[in-house]
C-alpha cells in the first residue's frame, strides 16, 4: 500500500507515520522539515509548503498514484481545494482529518454521533465543515473515495496538558507548589481526552479499508470524566495531596478575562462525549491508553525537560483568581 501524509511530523501524523512504517507500507511524508521528527525510521521525504497550492499540486500528482492520502493539518478551505485537484485521479482514498468541532455546542443529545447536524459558531469549527464538503463532493463525483475522521480533544506524550485558562504549564507549578487553581463552571461538566496513538489507530485502521469509503467517524476517547477528576488524575500522577480549586462559572471568566477563558465560552462549558460506535464497527476503533497512563507519560516528558514554567511567570493566572476572590468582575457586568 501506498501512502502519503501531508505532514508526518506532527502529534498525531507522527503517530500515524510510526504505525503505518511498522507495517506492510510504502510511506511517503509531505513538509516543510521545520519540525524535528520523531519517526523510529526515515520515510520518503517530500519537502514543500502547501499553501505553495501550485507546487504541491504538481509534487503530489508527480510522485503518485497513490492508494491514500491523509490531510492531517489542512483547516483552510482554499487547501483543501488545493488537496482535492491534487488527488483527483491519482489517489484512490482522501482521509481527510477534521474535527468534533464541527458540531453545535451544547448539542441536541448526548453523546453526540455522526449523525448530528453540523453547526459550528467559531472558525476552526465552521472551516472544518466547509473543507469536509469539498472531499464529500469530490467522493460523490468520484474524483477519489473520501474519509472524514473526527478527533475530539487529544493529547500525547509531549506537549502542553490543557486546562481551563489556557495550556500554559505554570498550572503544574500552582498545583505542585499548593497554589490555588481556576476550574470553570462547577467541575461536573463532562470532558473527554484521547492520547495520539490511540486516534491514530482510527486513521491507520481507515487506510484501503473500504468501508470507511464516504463516511465519518468520531475517532474520541470512550473515558468519559468530570473536569474535577480530569485535575485529580493530573494531582494524582503529580502525588499531590490536595488540590486547592477555585470554580468560577464560564461566563464570569469571560468577563474578567476573554482572551485567557474562549476556550471555555465556545467549547469547554459544555460536554465533549461523543459516540464511537461507527468507528468500532467499521474500524475496530479502541483506546488502549487511559488518561492516567496518557496523562503520566505527558507528565514525565513536561517533568524531564523541565519545561514546567514557574507560576510566577504567569501573573495573570493570579489577577483572574483575585478578580473573582474580591468580587471585582462584577464591575464590568
Amino acid at each position: 500500500m501506498k501512502v502519503l501524509i501531508i505532514g508526518g511530523t506532527g502529534l498525531v501524523s507522527t503517530e500515524i507515520s510510526n504505525q503505518l512504517l511498522a507495517g506492510e507500507v510504502d510511506l511517503t511524508v509531505y513538509n516543510r522539515g521545520e519540525t524535528k521528527s520523531r519517526l523510529v525510521s526515515e520515510p520518503k521525504t517530500i519537502r514543500g509548503d502547501r499553501t505553495d497550492h501550485a507546487r504541491f499540486e504538481e509534487a503530489v500528482r508527480k510522485y503518485g498514484p497513490w492508494d491514500c492520502i491523509i490531510d492531517i493539518h489542512c483547516s483552510d478551505p482554499a487547501d483543501a481545494d488545493s488537496m482535492h485537484r491534487a488527488a483527483r485521479g491519482v489517489a484512490t482514498q482522501l482521509i481527510f482529518c477534521s474535527t468534533t468541532n464541527v458540531y453545535p455546542k451544547p448539542a441536541a443529545r448526548y453523546p453526540v454521533n455522526e449523525d448530528e447536524p453540523l453547526g459550528a459558531k467559531f472558525k476552526n469549527g465552521l472551516d472544518k465543515a466547509q473543507c469536509e464538503a469539498i472531499h464529500f463532493v469530490a467522493h460523490q463525483r468520484g474524483d477519489y473515495n473520501a474519509t472524514v475522521l473526527r478527533p475530539g480533544h487529544t493529547y500525547g506524550d509531549i506537549g502542553m496538558i490543557l486546562h481551563s485558562l489556557g495550556s500554559n504549564s505554570s498550572f503544574l507549578d500552582r498545583m505542585m507548589k499548593g497554589k490555588p487553581i481556576c476550574v470553570h463552571g462547577d467541575g461536573y461538566g463532562l470532558w473527554s481526552a484521547c492520547h495520539a496513538s490511540d486516534v491514530a489507530r482510527g486513521f491507520v485502521s481507515a487506510c484501503n479499508n473500504e468501508k470507511s469509503y464516504g463516511e465519518v467517524y468520531n475517532v474520541t476517547s470512550d473515558e468519559w470524566i468530570t473536569w474535577r477528576q480530569y485535575y485529580e488524575v493530573i494531582a494524582e500522577c503529580l502525588k499531590i495531596p490536595e488540590l486547592h480549586i477555585i470554580y468560577i462559572p464560564t461566563h464570569v471568566l469571560t468577563e474578567i478575562n476573554p482572551q485567557r477563558s474562549a476556550q471555555c465560552e465556545r467549547s469547554f462549558q459544555y460536554p465533549g462525549i461523543y459516540d464511537n460506535l461507527r468507528a468500532r464497527e467499521d474500524l475496530k476503533f479502541r483506546c488502549e491508553i487511559s488518561l492516567r497512563e496518557g496523562l503520566e507519560r505527558n507528565l514525565r516528558w513536561l517533568i524531564s525537560g523541565q519545561k514546567i514554567v514557574p507560576y510566577e511567570e504567569d501573573p495573570e493566572y493570579d489577577e483572574i483568581l483575585n478578580t473573582f476572590l474580591e468580587g471585582r468582575w462584577k464591575s464590568v457586568v
